[in-house]
Formats: C-alpha cells, structure tokens, sequence
C-alpha cells in the first residue's frame, strides 16, 4: 500500500479510536500489519499526541482552570490518577515494549470486552456518589494497564470510574484530562532515548505529518462523540466489538 495512504488510514483510526473504548494503540498495531507499515512505540505516541492537541481544543477552558490552579481539587486529583500509572508502566516497560510486536493483541482486546461488560453491569449496582480522590486513583491505576496495545485506555478508566459510582458525564471529562500528563511524559521519555541514541527512527517525514494531522481533526469529533455515547449508550455493544476484533487479530498474530 501506498505510504501516503497508510499513514492518512493510520491517523484516521488513532482519531476515531483513541477516545472510543476499543484501544487506538491496538488498532495501530494491528492495522500497521494489514497495511504492511512497521508500527512502532514512536509513531503510536506521535499520534497520540495528536489527540492530545485533540483534548486541549475540546477542553482547553478546563485546562486553563487547572493551570490558573495548580492546587484545585481537580490538579490534585490528575496527579493522585498520574502517580500509579507511572509506576505500573516503568514496572511493566520491557513488556509494554514487547507488546507492540502484536502477540497480545487478541487477549489483550478480549479483556477489554471483558472490563465494558463488567462495568456496565456493575456500575447499575454501585452506589452513586461525588467523584473523589479514591476514583481518580482507582483510574490511574487501570490507565498504567491499559499502556498496552488492545487494552483501551478511555474504556478501561472510564469503567474504573463508573464502577467507582461517579457520574457519567465527568468520569468521561476526566479520563480525557487524566491523559494530558501521560502522554507528554511517554513523549518525553521517547525523545531522550533518541537523543541518546537509545532509540532510532525512521519515519517518511510528509506522510507522517498527514497522519498526524488528520488524528488531530478526526479527534475533535470523536471525543464529542464519546462524551455523548458514555453518557447515553450502552458499553456491551462497544464490548461485542472488541470481541470481534480480537478474533481477526487472532488470524494476523
């Protein structure tokens, strides 16, 4: 397939997915086999931070508040969610690495099936409540798993939270916000082992600058989207979907 091509098809997907609960890191992985691209952890945090400029758009008043008040309950509660996924993802790095060759992939979309219907379930059951302290780090906690390809990230913190008896609507707010510092510290960590000639690149510097951009328009959309879904629709179907993909990840691992 054309470069151009896969790499607009590749930023189409991150887009789309990395604010849907079925794993963008894990539709990058798998998509780069079907369309013959070399994924790499480089390229999938590149255009996470696509998405990310995604969220700030989307939320940049939300953001501004959290700079204007570093100390708010807000900020503190982004650092409480921050501080175990950094644990857990230093704790499990060689083996995040290894993940994006692929060979987890059909598990690692199944248990993400598996975290949507259980929360759908269990959130029914849960006693409702302000979001807390407790939330925010129960949410950080499954984001540091949720580091590997085919474990969503928005589904797994988002059912952290529901399950938690928060509303739906700020549980979703949240875990977008709660994205911010992870991605930027992921990038950080991927510039100096270029730097240090730890980590090579080598990416078509054009066809790159597309895909990027077109996760940054696509996503705008899709995190308004997600906040409406979370809000209104039922996580099994999204589950059904992971189930699915995961049996065609099965015939390309």
């Amino acid at each position: 397939m054309n470069i151009f091509l896969a790499l607009f098809l590749l930023g189409l997907i991150q887009g789309l997915t990395e604010f849907l609960p079925v794993s963008s890191s894990g539709h990058l992985v798998l998509f780069s086999k079907i369309f013959g691209v070399e994924e790499s952890l480089f390229l999938s945090i590149l255009l996470h931070i696509a998405t990310l400029l995604s969220i700030v758009v989307v939320f940049h008043k939300d953001i501004w508040q959290l700079i204007r008040h570093p100390f708010s309950k807000q900020s503190i509660q982004i650092v409480v969610a921050t501080i175990p996924t950094c644990i857990i993802v230093l704790c499990l790095m060689p083996l995040i690495k290894q993940s994006f060759m692929g060979g987890f992939l059909p598990f690692c979309f199944v248990l993400s099936a598996a975290l949507l219907l259980a929360s759908e379930l269990l959130s029914k059951r849960a006693a409702k409540g302000a979001f807390g302290t407790k939330t925010a780090f129960f949410m950080g906690v499954m984001q540091g798993f949720a580091v590997f390809p085919g474990i969503s990230r928005s589904g797994s913190t988002i059912s952290a939270g529901l399950v938690c008896g928060s509303n739906k609507q700020e549980v979703a707010k949240f875990s977008f916000l709660m994205s911010i510092p992870i991605i930027l510290l992921s990038l950080l960590m991927e510039i100096y082992e270029i730097a240090t000639g730890a980590l090579r690149v080598d990416i078509p510097i054009l066809p790159t600058m597309l895909s990027f951009v077109t996760a940054f328009l696509v996503g705008i959309f899709a995190i308004k989207l997600m906040i409406r879904l979370t809000v209104k629709s039922n996580l099994k179907w999204f589950s059904l979907y992971l189930v699915i993909i995961a049996i065609v990840s099965l015939f390309l691992s």
